[in-house]
């Protein structure tokens, strides 16, 4: 074993909640703070250049874990893809670069379940800390913050098409997702800078990293678990391939398990804290039995509705062949052209039903035909609505292959288990259909790829969504925070039942947000600094009714 280095925290993941904590930890030149990350730096040209999105997510890389779930009970026994970010900003690094908070009622409903400080009010300070919003600032934006946010330019027919099309089925217009109305069609803000992707590395990490002697970043280590003494944690063990040699990387004040919400139980797990059961089937001493940890797996379940163009308007016509290249060039050179473009600007906050508090649906609009996360190509111009549930009924579960920490989980998001989530799946494929029929589109609509003309009555509704449905990408819930004694964290993110441990990602979340989970994840780094580091909460925020 190789010789142990010490620092005052050690945090595991460099991906959104854990470049933030890096970070807020390490401006006090007296703290010390190791970051390690299993990935290396994430810079390549299709990271930093936002049209190289779909080449990120489609495929095993150096960037994307590549996970797969389980056979999935409702949906026809078929495993499932899911690209999870690995490298320096994680899963920034990879996504759609769309910024969303979600709802307010959903953080009030963490409050109103116990947990103290959780509302909205209290939690949107931390989303201003940490915004530079790239507009008029106000009070729902904050505009001194490192993550650079900024309003979608709509600069193709296709987005305005679909904005006004909302509108001609009866849909409200938004002018701001994170304002004071979620409800309706609008444009998207994004953390895109200057054309470029602006990651969480690229906010919070790189431009400190080297001003910072108390910060260290160790990349390509895998932390394998977590090391105790004397009933409290004492670091981690990393190692850096199989059967390799491992370090112990030494903690004195604590270790923050960042991995998200696939590999942070994962870890929690191999480390002896989790379900006493299942420790003990893969020959895992039991440190701490908490049986909720890999519980209450959450995830947006996505069905798109695709059309053909019958103009050259979407991304295939600018990329096609070799337009590939010349976009490529066009942009490491001069940062010009499509390459600044992540083609998703505009989208949707939608209910499925009369009655509901607040929108149950997310529509995302893709200028270009995307199929299975892009993995299957179609060469023609097109477009996509993403349709999304916002809060499924459904759980899931992460448990543990085997005790080899090079094993990937396995993932049971337990998709459409309950019929009023596939009530609102086939809500959505409706409401998608009926936006597309509007004369907005009328101009450039071909024919409808997917589902296609055959599938009309519900029940062909349902074996459309069963047979081609997808992940999104905002997998929560697995070490969830809760005011009960079988939750596996406190309020304060603290794992239960083991002390100088606590875990700070999406994981942490007890219910889905109505929204995209980036945003919400550096959120609650935001708030988890302050709470490491004993400094008192901002006031809460005066806020008007959501709508």
């Amino acid at each position: 074993m190789g010789k142990a280095k010490g620092y005052d925290y050690v945090i595991v993941g460099a991906g959104s909640a854990g470049c933030v904590l890096a970070n807020r930890l390490s401006a006090d030149p007296a703290i010390s703070v190791c970051l390690i990350e299993a990935g290396g730096k994430a810079n390549s040209l299709m990271v930093r250049m936002p049209a190289g999105v779909g080449n990120l997510i489609k495929d095993v890389n150096d960037n994307n874990w590549g996970f797969y779930t389980t056979p999935q009970t409702h949906m026809n026994d078929r495993k499932l893809w899911w690209p999870r970010g690995k490298g320096w900003g994680g899963s920034s690094a990879i996504n759609g670069m769309i910024y969303i908070r979600g709802h307010a009622r959903d953080y009030d409903q963490w409050r109103q379940s116990g947990l103290r400080g959780w509302g909205y009010s209290e939690v949107l300070p931390y989303f201003r800390r940490s915004e530079g919003y790239k507009g008029d600032g106000s009070l729902h934006h904050g505009t001194d913050g490192p993550l650079v946010v900024e309003e979608s330019p709509l600069d193709s027919i296709s987005y305005n098409a679909f904005i006004e099309a909302g509108q001609q089925a009866g849909h409200a217009q938004t002018e701001d997702f994170n304002g004071s109305q979620q409800e309706g069609v609008g444009r998207y803000q994004r953390t895109i800078n200057d054309g470029e992707r602006w990651s969480a590395a690229s906010a919070f990490l790189r431009p400190v990293l080297d001003e910072r002697p108390n910060l260290t970043v160790l990349s390509t280590a895998l932390v394998s678990c977590v090391v105790m003494r004397g009933g409290r944690v004492h670091g981690v063990e990393t190692v850096s391939k199989p059967g390799a040699e491992p370090d112990i990387v030494t903690a004195g004040k604590e270790v923050i398990v960042c991995a998200g919400a696939v590999q942070s139980p994962q870890l929690l797990m191999l480390s002896g804290i989790g379900p006493e059961e299942q420790l003990r089937v893969h020959d895992i001493p039991v440190i701490a039995n908490s049986p909720g940890i890999g519980q209450n797996l959450q995830d947006h379940l996505d069905v798109t509705v695709i059309y053909k163009m019958t103009q050259k308007l979407s991304a295939y016509s600018k990329q096609a062949g070799l337009k590939k290249i010349a976009v490529g060039l066009n942009y490491l050179l001069r940062k010009k052209g499509p390459g600044r473009d992540n083609f998703l600007q505009a989208g949707a906050f939608l209910k499925s039903r009369e009655g509901l508090d607040r929108p149950d649906l997310q529509l995302h609009y893709v200028n270009a035909m995307m199929v299975e996360h892009g993995r299957t190509e179609v060469k023609s111009d097109g477009f996509t609505i993403h349709a999304c549930q916002l809060r499924p009924e459904s759980r899931g579960s992460i448990t543990l292959a085997s005790n080899d920490p090079f094993d990937h989980p396995l993932i049971d998001p337990n998709y459409l288990a309950t019929e009023e989530d596939r009530r609102a799946m086939r809500e959505a494929v409706k409401i998608c259909r009926e936006i597309a029929a509007q004369d907005a589109f009328s101009t450039f609509r071909g024919e409808e790829y997917l589902p296609g003309s055959s599938v009309q009555s519900d029940e062909d509704i349902d074996t459309f969504i069963r047979e081609t449905g997808e992940t999104i990408y905002h997998p929560v819930g697995t070490v969830a925070m809760g005011i009960h004694d079988t939750d596996p964290l406190d309020g304060e993110l603290r794992v239960r039942g083991v002390e100088g441990l606590r875990v700070v990602d999406a994981s942490v979340m007890p219910t889905l947000i109505g929204g995209n989970t980036n945003a919400p994840t550096i959120m609650v780094a935001e708030k988890a600094a302050d709470m490491i580091l004993g400094k008192a909460a901002p006031e809460p925020a005066e806020i008007e009714e959501t709508a």
